[in-house]
């Protein structure tokens, strides 16, 4: 099968982004290795156990791998109206979650491919331990950006990415150049300043950064990290508003990503039940009902400011 085919059949399943590489180990994994060794991962626990070293080889998933077929599917969509009082939650999950809508794509194509050639395979949707990010700039979707996301030079960076390891002897895409030259945007923007230093570049200290605080984290919210929170009360978007990569980022008209703003009351009243109910099936449900509560306290009072009032 040529690798062209793939990305033809990609692009009719819904995906923007498409390319390949080979399943050889990345060079990224000792990058990997220090960041976890550093203690930037925190409380992520499934990417320092037995998984970090799962990470190293892609055939430790499906052994007779050969390929990796490395998608994008774009999750841009509108901004919704924003009145005060109203919660931030990073767009990624103002839809259905991801994971559902990224993994039936990804069964299509792989039942398309079938219909031409025979081939072992297993689907990843970000929950897989493989170094998602690196093989897709291996295949070509985009560089890695200061912020440390993926950025596609005509498109931007709000992608969600999937994979399809495979048996199959596909024809590696090559990376792209890294083009974010002497910008600094994204780490001056970050409020908790999570995007550090790291010898050979920058990296992100998890531990800083709004997104890990408002899902990953149980327990409380460092106090010196409260106020840098600002409005957000799941997930950040911050370091992608501002890269001027996504000055003109398309917007998907996708139904499965689209969402309404919801008022901070509405979120502070909700019971246990209220929660599953409406966030179930949503990314939303990652930060669990007593995380949500902790983050509309901690933005509650952020808007509030020193003399009680709201402010802007």
């Amino acid at each position: 099968m040529r690798a062209e085919t793939v990305r033809r059949i990609a692009h009719e399943c819904g995906f923007e982004l498409a390319g390949v590489a080979s399943c050889d180990p990345p060079e990224d994994f000792a990058r990997y290795q220090d960041w976890v060794a550093s203690g930037m991962a925190g409380e992520m626990r499934y990417l320092t156990d037995r998984r970090a070293e799962m990470r190293r080889d892609a055939r430790n998933l499906l052994p007779n791998a050969r390929s990796v077929i490395c998608v994008g599917k774009l999750y841009n969509t509108p901004d919704p109206p924003r009145e005060e009082g109203h919660a931030r939650i990073s767009r990624y999950a103002w839809g259905k979650d991801y994971h559902v809508t990224m993994r039936a794509a990804l069964e299509r194509m792989s039942a398309r491919l079938l219909e031409i050639e025979r081939f072992d395979w297993k689907i990843c949707v970000d929950t897989a331990p493989l170094l998602e990010r690196s093989f897709a700039r291996l295949a070509g979707l985009g560089w890695i950006g200061k912020n440390t996301c993926l950025i596609n030079e005509p498109l931007g960076s709000w992608f969600f990415l999937g994979e399809i390891l495979t048996s199959l002897d596909l024809e590696p895409t090559s990376p792209p150049p890294d083009r974010c030259g002497s910008c600094t945007r994204c780490i001056e923007a970050c409020p908790t300043d999570a995007l550090v230093p790291d010898g050979s570049g920058w990296t992100l200290d998890a531990r800083r950064c709004i997104s890990y605080l408002t899902i990953e984290l149980r327990g409380p919210i460092p106090e010196d990290l409260r106020a840098g929170m600002g409005e957000h009360v799941f997930g950040c978007d911050i370091c992608q508003d501002v890269c001027p990569w996504n000055a003109r980022a398309p917007v998907t008209q996708d139904p499965d990503f689209a969402g309404a703003p919801i008022p901070l009351v509405e979120l502070a009243r909700l019971s246990a039940e209220d929660f599953h109910r409406r966030f179930g099936s949503s990314a939303i449900a990652r930060a669990k009902h007593a995380g949500l509560l902790r983050n509309v306290a901690v933005v509650t009072s952020n808007m509030a400011g020193p003399g009680g009032q709201n402010h802007h």
